[in-house]
């Protein structure tokens, strides 16, 4: 298993589906890491209230969408890492480029042992400035030949 990172680690997690909520933290916190829990439409007011160092976000939430608050996140504070979590993840072709997300993890029988070595993972991980989701980059054409 993964070494673990400080256990002094804040940790946001976003989701409306109550029970999911529950087992992620309990998960975590056997892990040794701190977590705070909000819905996904206080999820913007906790961040601006307190320093996280990462937030895993579900997908589709009421009044929220899990994309667009890691958009929003990332306009605020590029450097969190975010996790996003979804069962459509497989479906839906989510991937860290197109969610603006650090990690992108498919809910099922292995999602329990990919968050615990995501957030180890980007825990113990230097900061990287990560550009919101809108502002990602087209990816790059072919290099154009300097003539000699």
């Amino acid at each position: 298993m993964a070494s673990k990172p400080p256990s002094s680690a804040r940790i946001l997690l976003v989701d409306n589906n109550t029970n999911g909520l529950k087992a992620r933290k309990a998960v975590l916190q056997d892990q040794g890491y701190v977590i705070t829990i909000a819905s996904g439409e206080d999820a913007l007011v906790q961040f601006s209230r307190q320093n996280f160092d990462l937030v895993i976000t579900g997908r589709r939430m009421e009044r929220a969408d899990g994309v667009k608050l890691i958009s929003q996140l990332r306009n605020i504070a590029p450097n969190v890492p975010i996790v996003l979590i979804s069962g459509y993840a497989n479906t839906l072709g989510l991937t860290e480029a197109n969610t603006g997300a650090d990690a992108v993890i498919q809910k099922g029988p292995n999602e329990v042992t990919h968050l615990v070595h995501v957030v180890a993972r980007l825990l113990r991980a230097k900061p990287s400035r990560k550009p919101p989701s809108s502002a990602t980059p087209p990816p790059a054409g072919p290099k154009k030949r300097k003539s000699s």
